[in-house]
C-alpha cells in the first residue's frame, strides 16, 4: 500500500523542506511538532499537529507530546491482523506509515565546556526514541527514517514501487534505527555513570559495520573497521585499507597536528622516521624530512599540513609509497599520483580534528581499558623558566626544543630524537633502554651523513642515569629537552653542565608503549 500518513519531528531539519515537499507532492499526509512543523508550515507545506491528531496537548514543556495511543497504536498495529485493524478501527486509531525522527542532540550538549546535569537531562529524548522503536518493531509495514541521508532514498522508493517501499529497505532502515538508539542510550550512560574521579563507572560502545578490512597485522588475520572512519578521512584512490594502514594513517594524522608551520611527516610503523618544515617550499620540507631516513620511507606513510603539490607528488614518485594523507590535493598533484594505482590517497577532513579528542579504547584480557588520549604537547608554556642548567638555551636551540618535543612525543618509547628547529636528524625508538635509541639516532643520522653538532635532543621521557645523555653530548647535542623526575635527576644536570650543554626540563611526559 502507499504511504499515506507520515510524522515528522526532527532536531536536525537539514534537507527536511525538500524532503518534506517531495512528501506531499506524493500524496502524503504530514503530521508534525513544535519547531519541525511551523520550520514545514514556514516553507508553505499544509502540516496537521500531533495534538490535533491526538486530541490531547503538548504537556509539561513538550516533554509528552507523542507519547499517545494513537501515535504508537497507529505504528505498531499490524495491517494484517484482522483483530488489530478491528480495534484500530473501534479506537478511531488511523495507521502512520512513516517516521522521521532524529534526536535530541544529547551528544553535542554535553560535549560542551561546562555543560550542566540540567542541560544534560533536558536534551535527553524520550518520545523520538519510542517512536523509532515502534516503527522499527513494525517494519513489516512502516518506513522508519533517522539519518536525513536517507531521505533521498526514501524517495526513490516510493518513485519505483508505486508510493510505497520494498520490505528489504524497510528492514535496513530499522537496523539503522536499534543501532542509533543503542548509541544514544550509550552516550546517555556514559555521562550519567561518571564516577566522582572523573572516570567512568560504566562504559558502552555500539557501532556500525563500516568495512571489511583487507587483513589484521598478518594477512591470516581476519580484521574489521566499525565506526564513521569514512567522515574522518576520505580515500580518494588505492587498495583497499588494512588493520595496519589504519593504525598508520591515525598515527600520520596526530604527528601532524601537531605542527602548525608547513610540515611533512614521514611514518613507518607508526613511527616518525623524518619530519621537515619550511615556509616558502613544500619539496624542501620533505627534503628535510627524508634525509633524516632515506631507506625506512620504502612502503612508508606521508602525512602533510597543507595541500599537496604537484612538485612534491612528483617526487613522492619516484618512490614506493603506501599512503599519503593530506587535508586536499592540487589537481595537478591527484593527476600525478593517479599514475600509482594501488597507492592509497587519503583527505584528512575537519571532522578528524574532533575525533582526536575522543578517548583511547583498547582491548584487553576480559574487557577494555579507556584512556584520555595524548593529543597535546605539553610543557613548551614559559619554557625559559624551566631551564635546569648553568648555560640557559639560546633562541635557536630553544625553537629545535620546540619542534624535537612535537616530534619526540609520536615516537615510540624509549623514544630521543636529535633535531634542527625545522628538521630531524636522528631517531631511536621502542628500545629497551634509552641509552640505546640514543646510540641508534645517532648511528641513523651518521648513516643519512647528517652533522648533529649543534643539534638539540629531545626524549619523550626521563633520563634515568646519565649516560643517555652522554651519548647525545659526544654525538654534538648542544641543548636537551626532557620531563625530567628521575632519582639522578642532579647527576643528568651536572654531565650536562661539565659539558656546556643547556637543559629543560618540561615536566611532563610523553611516553608512548
Amino acid at each position: 500500500m502507499p504511504i499515506a500518513r507520515a510524522l515528522l519531528s526532527v532536531s536536525d531539519k537539514t534537507g527536511l523542506a525538500d524532503f518534506a515537499k517531495q512528501l506531499h507532492e506524493l500524496g502524503v499526509e504530514l503530521l508534525s511538532t513544535g519547531g519541525t512543523a511551523k520550520a514545514l508550515r514556514d516553507a508553505g507545506l499544509p502540516v496537521m499537529d500531533v495534538s490535533e491528531f491526538t486530541g490531547a496537548p503538548e504537556l509539561f514543556e513538550g516533554r509528552v507530546k507523542t507519547l499517545h495511543p494513537k501515535v504508537h497504536g497507529g505504528l505498531l498495529h499490524k495491517r494484517d491482523d484482522k483483530e488489530h485493524l478491528a480495534q484500530a478501527k473501534e479506537h478511531g486509531i488511523p495507521p502512520i506509515d512513516l517516521v522521521v525522527v532524529n534526536l535530541y542532540p544529547f551528544e553535542q550538549t554535553v560535549a560542551k565546556e561546562g555543560v550542566t546535569l540540567q542541560d544534560a537531562i533536558e536534551n535527553i529524548d524520550i518520545g523520538g526514541p519510542s517512536m523509532l522503536r515502534s516503527a522499527s518493531k513494525n517494519y513489516a509495514s512502516v518506513t522508519v527514517v533517522t539519518d536525513p541521508a536517507d531521505y533521498p532514498k526514501v524517495i526513490e522508493e516510493m518513485n519505483e514501487h508505486g508510493g510505497d517501499t520494498t520490505l528489504r529497505f524497510r528492514e535496513q532502515l530499522a537496523v539503522k534505527v536499534f543501532l542509533r538508539t543503542s548509541q544514544y542510550d550509550a552516550a546517555i550512560s556514559n555521562f550519567l555513570g561518571q564516577c566522582k574521579d572523573g572516570t567512568r563507572c560504566n562504559f558502552t560502545v555500539s557501532l556500525p559495520l563500516e568495512m571489511e578490512l583487507r587483513y589484521g597485522d598478518n594477512p591470516h588475520q581476519k580484521s574489521a573497521l566499525y565506526g564513521d572512519f569514512k567522515g574522518c578521512f576520505s580515500q580518494l584512490q588505492g587498495k583497499e585499507l588494512s588493520y595496519t594502514n589504519i593504525l598508520d594513517i591515525e598515527a600520520a594524522a596526530d604527528l601532524i597536528l601537531d605542527f602548525v608551520r608547513p610540515t611533512i611527516g614521514i611514518l613507518k610503523h607508526t613511527n616518525p622516521c623524518g619530519v621537515g618544515q619550511d615556509d616558502e617550499d613544500l619539496r624542501i620540507a620533505w627534503q628535510k624530512a627524508f634525509e633524516t631516513d632515506r631507506q625506512a620511507p620504502f612502503g612508508g606513510v606521508i602525512v602533510c599540513n597543507r595541500p599537496l603539490t604537484e612538485g612534491v607528488a612528483r617526487i613522492i614518485s619516484e618512490i614506493f609509497t603506501d599512503v599519503i594523507i593530506a587535508p586536499d590535493y592540487e589537481p595537478e598533484a591527484r593527476a600525478v599520483l593517479q599514475k600509482k594505482k594501488n597507492l592509497r590517497i587519503m583527505k584528512m577532513n575537519d571532522a578528524y580534528l574532533s575525533a582526536k579528542k575522543a578517548p583511547v579504547i583498547r582491548s584487553c584480557p576480559g574487557g577494555l581499558m579507556i584512556m584520555d588520549r595524548d593529543h597535546t604537547a605539553l610543557g613548551l608554556d614559559n619554557l625559559e623558566s624551566k631551564v635546569v642548567t648553568k648555560r640557559p638555551p639560546t633562541e635557536e636551540e630553544m625553537r629545535a626544543m620546540r619542534f624535537a618535543w612535537r616530534v619526540v612525543k609520536h615516537v615510540k618509547s624509549n623514544a630521543i630524537v636529535y633535531a634542527k628547529s625545522d628538521r630531524t636528524l636522528g631517531i631511536g625508538a621502542g628500545q629497551m633502554s634509552r641509552v640505546d635509541s640514543s646510540r641508534i639516532a645517532v648511528w641513523k643520522a651518521k648513516e643519512a651523513g647528517l652533522d648533529l653538532k649543534g643539534s638539540v635532543i629531545a626524549s619523550d621521557a626521563m633520563f634515568p642515569f646519565a649516560d643517555g645523555l652522554q651519548a647525545a653530548i659526544e654525538a654534538g647535542a648542544t641543548a636537551c629537552i626532557q620531563p625530567g623526575g628521575s632519582m639522578r635527576d642532579q647527576e643528568v644536570i651536572e654531565a650536562a653542565d661539565a659539558a656546556g650543554l643547556a637543559m629543560i626540563f618540561t615536566g611532563h611526559r610523553h611516553f608512548r608503549h
